[in-house]
Formats: C-alpha cells, structure tokens, sequence
C-alpha cells in the first residue's frame, strides 16, 4: 500500500519536473513577462510622446519649451496610472536599481526591467524618426549646452529630487498611493522646466540611450549614464533617513539598527 508521503513527494517531484520543463510558463515567470512588457510599453509611450514633443517643436516649431515640459510631465502620469499596478511604473533604470538597494525590488528582475526600458526607449526613438523623417537638427535627445561636467552635477540633483519623491509616494504606506501619479508627474515637469535648457534634463540613463543610438550622437553622454544613478541613490537614502519608524529611539542609534533604518 502507497502511503500518503510517497503520493505527496511523487507530486512534488513531478510538479518540479514540470515547472523546469516549461520555466516561461511558470505563473512566477508569466507575471515577470508581463510586467517586463508593462516596462517595455510604458517606456516607449514616454519617449514617443515626450521625445516627440521635442522632435515637433524642433521641426514646426509649434509646441514651446513650456508645452515640452508638460508633454514629460503628462505622459510620465499617464502611464504610471496606466501600469502602475502591472509593473510598478519605473522606465527608468536608476529607479529600478534604486529600488533593489534599498530592497524594494528583487534585484533577480533588475536585467530584465532595465533591458525592456532601454528597448523601449530605441523603439520610441525609431518610431519618430520613421514618422517625422528626423534630421540631426531634429535631436530630441539629450546633450550638455555647456560643459559636460555642469550637466553631470545637474542630473545628479534633479535626479535626486525625483527619487526622493517618487520613494515618499510608491513606498510609504502612510502616502496617499493615487496621488503618486501626479506627483511624480509634476516633479519631472518642474525639473524639465528649471534644468531642460542646461542639461536636457533626462534624469534617466534610458531616455538619453535611445535617442543617443539611433541619431549616433554621445557628445557627452557619460554625464547622463552615470549621473541619474548617482542621485537616484542618493534620493533613496535621503527619504530612507527620515522615513518614520515605530522603532524608539534608542534602538535606531544602535549601531546595528541605526544602519538598517536606512536601507530598509
């Protein structure tokens, strides 16, 4: 007579079998197809809008420096509202890597969401191109107006200033969650205003990438693969410092505590 155990572990062994034998079938594996493609899709909307807002005004001259800001502003809501749910809305890769240090993201998943952003972005860029037959005077991409190194700081601090916001509203529970959108989405409209003029203000390694390597142009591009990340790190641990914590006091100055409450 079979008993229990033995019928239990011949299933384990056969759903084990199973799930190696067809991995992207794996109910884990089809939402992380899912949410890769939310990336790939919500990046591509962000750069067709937002890069062609810059293509349109450069080529008719009919949206203004002021309606290409809210162009990223808008967009950048848009789809947060749109796949917010599915993927968590990055498009960015600095988010993303941000997200997994400070373990709000399974870095396991990181190549996957960086490699669809960064797809998605020489989609879009394509897509315009295609469409609006661009020339290198067209370029809605971004470049240093001045010295690369000015952009290089400059990124550094906006990028710094969006992180920051985007970890109060999509990871404390005590934000109110459907604002997220807006208020992301304000923040890169007002950093487009204030630093698009010097930097181009990208604040996001991918959205520079796509348009960089379709027009083949990378005066200074080190600026702005380089920068973003640095202050979305720094955004990230500068909210993760005044996070509040039901933990007294005492216990964050331990030294061991102390150094949790800032990436946990």
């Amino acid at each position: 007579m079979t008993k229990s155990s033995d019928i239990e572990e011949g299933k384990v062994e056969g759903e084990e079998t199973s799930v190696k034998e067809s991995f992207w079938t794996s109910p884990e594996s089809v939402l992380l197809l899912q949410k890769v493609f939310a990336e790939l899709v919500g990046t591509y909307f962000v750069l067709f809008i937002g890069g062609g807002s810059v293509a349109v005004n450069k080529k008719y001259g009919s949206v203004s420096f002021p309606g290409i800001s809210l162009c990223w502003g808008l967009v950048v809501m848009a789809m947060i509202y749109s796949v917010g749910h599915i993927s968590g809305a990055h498009f960015n890769p600095a988010v993303t890597l941000t997200f997994a240090i400070f373990r709000r993201f399974p870095y396991k998943q990181v190549p996957f969401y960086m490699a669809a952003q960064v797809l998605g972005s020489i989609l879009g860029s394509a897509t315009l191109v295609l469409i609006f037959d661009s020339q290198i005077v067209h370029f809605f991409g971004t470049t240093p107006i001045e010295t690369a190194t000015q952009s290089f700081c400059l990124e550094i601090v906006i990028t710094l200033i969006l992180m920051f916001v985007i970890s109060g509203v999509a990871t404390d529970s005590r934000a109110i969650g459907n604002m997220a959108g807006l208020a992301v989405g304000g923040t890169i409209c007002m950093n487009v205003f204030m630093a698009g003029p010097v930097s181009g203000a990208s604040m996001n390694p991918a959205r520079t990438l796509g348009p960089a390597l379709i027009f083949r142009i990378y005066h200074g591009i080190w600026a702005y693969m380089i920068g973003p990340f640095i202050g979305a790190i720094l955004g990230g641990f500068a909210y993760n410092m005044i996070r509040r914590t039901d933990k007294p006091l005492r216990e964050l100055t331990k030294s061991e505590s102390f150094i949790r409450s800032f990436v946990c």
